[in-house]
């Protein structure tokens, strides 16, 4: 049996577009909003990583896609994890995979779990994600859309961008539009991950993953009934 139990999952952002001076907006592909940010993305890489280093059990998980097509067919997780690597892990080597699929914060956290059990052999026990501290509301639905246990489940926020009161601003819809659309099924979400896939890749967790192949194809808005693996 696999002695994998803890999924720490870090949520992407942005791909590098060139390898020196990480911190600075030139070597990342930016949106303007996101400007001064790249800063922020190395401490959540690093906070990921000292999570999981700090429990034998736990297996770090990049997540995020080929979101860019400016940026070709280099993914978020592949930046996350490229960026570890420059720092020496920051002195720790945890077990740590990419989850390169991943379109936003709802499949950040499904194709996580996913990504582990493909990696594993079986769900994990613990789920704990890394990103945004003003987040944490929003994975919190995510969360129970997934019907993953509360109490199994643990957010950690190491940082906010420096533009908080903008972002606030942003999260207060987004967390309206994900309570009436858990799923993010609705045309105004499927166009917003039509965009961050332009170069059309398929993930297959419906086939590593059978177990929540109904959940994966749930568009609600009524929560999923169906069994469920933890």
């Amino acid at each position: 049996m696999s002695l994998f139990e803890h999924a720490v999952i870090v949520a992407g952002h942005a791909i590098l577009r060139r390898y020196r001076d990480l911190t600075d907006d030139a070597s990342w592909f930016l949106l303007d909003f996101q400007k001064g940010e790249p800063k922020h993305y190395i401490r959540h890489a690093r906070r990921g990583v000292e999570l999981a280093a700090a429990d034998p059990s736990a297996i770090l998980i990049f997540s995020g896609g080929q979101t860019r097509a400016e940026a070709g067919p280099c993914s978020e997780a592949h930046t996350y994890y490229t960026v570890a690597n420059m720092h020496d892990w920051w002195g720790h080597k945890p077990v740590a995979l990419t989850e390169e699929f991943a379109r936003d914060s709802f499949e950040n956290l499904l194709f996580g779990i996913c990504r582990f059990k493909e990696f594993a052999g079986r769900y994990p026990s613990k789920v704990t994600l890394v990103s945004w501290a003003f987040k944490e509301q929003r994975f919190h639905l995510h969360r129970a859309a997934l019907g993953y246990p509360q109490s199994r489940f643990a957010y950690d926020g190491p940082n906010n961008p420096d533009a908080l009161e903008q972002a606030l601003i942003a999260e207060a819809n987004a967390i309206r539009n994900y309570t009436a659309d858990p799923y993010s099924s609705t045309p105004f979400y499927q166009a917003k991950r039509a965009e961050r896939n332009p170069f059309r890749r398929q993930n297959g967790y419906a086939i590593s993953c059978p177990e929540l192949a109904p959940l994966l194809d749930h568009q609600g808005p009524e929560p999923y009934a169906g069994p469920l693996p933890w």
